[in-house]
């Protein structure tokens, strides 16, 4: 029988080691339209007899980028409605801007900005029908949100949840994405959604 060198062995251990942690811990691509990594769905309400995957969640009270930058993981901290809004607005992070869309129905090919702003907080149920910019002056209450944020102006509107940026326009690709910078809100109103 031939025996191992120490130190072989525990080169051989650590690096098994490695793999099984790396697997263990590294959160599952959910393949999307576009090949984009896509947290799952919130799963079914107790009780509906459904089943699916465990969201996907990040420690802490802010929402962190998957390291492809094309979707946002809400964390752990926030509640389920700004999770779900986070979720929706990933699901639309592959679409084109288009002038208009989003405005018709909440399913389209292409969203503007406040329809992009009004598909993630479908997803919350913080809005029944999509709204515009305008619109959203008047939405909610005033002020910047624990959770969530919509700035808007009579040109366009984004919007921050736990602490991203989601947005139609700034650096990278046009239509809605999440933005790692911040915009200057001095010529908007912010307003949030009442109790977030």
């Amino acid at each position: 029988m031939r025996l191992r060198a120490p130190g072989r062995t525990y080169a051989l251990a650590t690096a098994i080691a490695v793999v099984f942690l790396t697997a263990a811990f590294t959160p599952p691509s959910y393949a999307g339209s576009g090949g984009a990594s896509i947290p799952p769905p919130p799963p079914p309400a107790p009780g509906s007899g459904g089943e699916g995957p465990a969201p996907i969640i990040t420690p802490g009270a802010k929402a962190q980028l998957s390291p492809d930058g094309r979707v946002a993981i809400p964390p752990a901290a926030a509640p389920e409605q700004v999770k779900n809004a986070i979720y929706a607005a990933n699901q639309i992070t592959n679409k084109p801007y288009r002038y208009g869309g989003g405005h018709r129905s909440f399913r389209d090919s292409g969203y503007d900005c406040s329809g992009s702003v009004s598909f993630a907080l479908r997803g919350g149920k913080f809005v029944k029908r999509p709204l515009h910019s305008t619109a959203f002056m008047k939405w909610g209450e005033p002020g910047i949100g624990e959770w969530i944020t919509v700035y808007t102006n009579t040109g366009h509107a984004y919007a921050t949840l736990a602490g991203l940026r989601f947005d139609t326009s700034g650096p990278g690709e046009r239509g809605p994405r999440w933005r790692k910078s911040a915009r200057s809100a001095r010529a908007y109103s912010a307003r949030h959604p009442e109790g977030f």
